[in-house]
């Protein structure tokens, strides 16, 4: 018997180092393919802390202004002198050219901007672009153009907003789809303030369209206008309350945060900064004498992340406490474009090209980055 109780206890002190072993080797595992995954987010080559994780995914791009993802996970891109480029999913591949867009007129701040995925994209493939082209050979102005996207060619262009006023700079372009469906437009003011307090004008406005580009019946002046009073919108996004949030350049500083809602007056050019009028928005945020430039903006998890153009800084701002923060100031020079990707990560686009910096030998750029490494 004693014989008996000796062999079972061995027995299970055996099962017991076995089960340790193999929780052991499972662990070790883990913790390899989690060192692993780190080693390709954060490159080798940063002089950035470890915690604030990212990836270079594509480069050699020519001012991207604007990123939008397909449902299957390929990004499409829009340079500024006219091109829209794919980068398939997996980023293992150079981005090709899709489409040369052959009237953009690119001068300054102008050309090709925005894009934008038809949310029934599955059921209708289309996809919309805003840039700028000339009138009659003088005249500057800017339109937004649907496209039919199938077998990986783009097709059957109409163009279902058009003649907004357009200028060498302020001439807004980020283009963006609501939950509500619709599909909203940030103009500038094409360096006539006036035009941004004319209802009647569609320069310096938040517009907001349908699909074939007419004004929803619920608009506030029977109009495509939806905002009015802005100098030059460059970020639309929205939260998880359906609240709309806008970025926008203010005159040389004070850069602006704006809540927006329908029909409401942003004050350009009669209030700007922390000044106030009856009747007119002031900002949730402004930069006081500091200049950020703010250009994309998206929203994660209660913070707002929007890039920096002459501030060269991908900004975070609490929504809840309006604590602003900054980070990689002066890594990666001008950031433009932000946007949220569908593995949750942030994407950002460098602007080093655009006349402004000082471009590396490998500008333009397309970094993806893990906010929660931000924090």
């Amino acid at each position: 018997m004693k014989r008996l109780i000796r062999l079972g206890i061995i027995l299970v002190l055996g099962l017991i180092a076995l089960i340790f072993f193999i929780n052991e080797r499972n662990t070790t595992n883990l913790a390899n393919k989690a060192f692993r995954l780190r080693e390709q987010v954060t490159p080798s080559t940063t002089a950035l802390p470890s915690t604030q994780t990212y990836e270079v995914i594509t480069t050699g791009l020519d001012v991207p202004w604007a990123l939008a993802f397909l449902p299957n996970g390929d990004l499409l891109i829009t340079e500024r002198i006219g091109k829209i480029k794919l980068l398939e999913k997996g980023f293992k591949n150079p981005a090709k050219l899709l489409y040369s867009v052959s009237d953009v007129k690119q001068i300054g701040e102008s050309g090709l901007h925005g894009i934008a995925i038809d949310p029934k994209f599955t059921e209708n493939n289309f996809i919309y672009i805003y840039y700028t082209y000339s009138s009659d050979g003088q005249n500057t102005l800017n339109r937004v153009v649907r496209f039919l996207l199938k077998n990986g060619t783009l097709g059957e262009q109409k163009t279902i907003v058009d003649q907004i006023p357009g200028a060498l700079f302020h001439d807004g372009g980020r283009i963006k789809f609501g939950p509500d469906g619709y599909l909203y437009i940030a103009t500038g003011d094409a360096q006539e303030p006036s035009l941004a307090q004319e209802k009647t004008s569609l320069a310096g406005k938040i517009l907001r369209v349908t699909t074939e580009g007419k004004a929803p019946s619920d608009n506030p002046f029977g109009t495509l206008v939806y905002s009015y009073g802005h100098r030059n919108p460059q970020g639309l996004t929205w939260d998880t309350f359906g609240t709309l949030w806008e970025t926008e350049h203010g005159n040389s500083a004070t850069d602006e945060v704006n809540n927006i809602a329908k029909g409401a007056n942003y004050g350009w050019p009669i209030i700007t900064g922390e000044q106030t009028k009856t009747g007119m928005q002031s900002p949730i945020l402004q930069s006081g004498s500091d200049t950020w430039a703010p250009a994309g903006v998206a929203y994660i998890d209660g913070s707002l992340y929007f890039g920096g153009l002459r501030g060269q800084t991908l900004f975070s701002l609490d929504t809840k406490t309006n604590q602003l923060s900054k980070h990689f100031k002066g890594d990666f020079g001008r950031i433009r474009e932000v946007i949220l990707g569908p593995d949750n990560l942030l994407y950002i686009t460098t602007s080093n090209k655009d006349g402004r910096g000082n471009p590396a030998s490998n500008d333009d750029k397309i970094i993806r980055i893990n906010p929660k490494a931000l924090e």
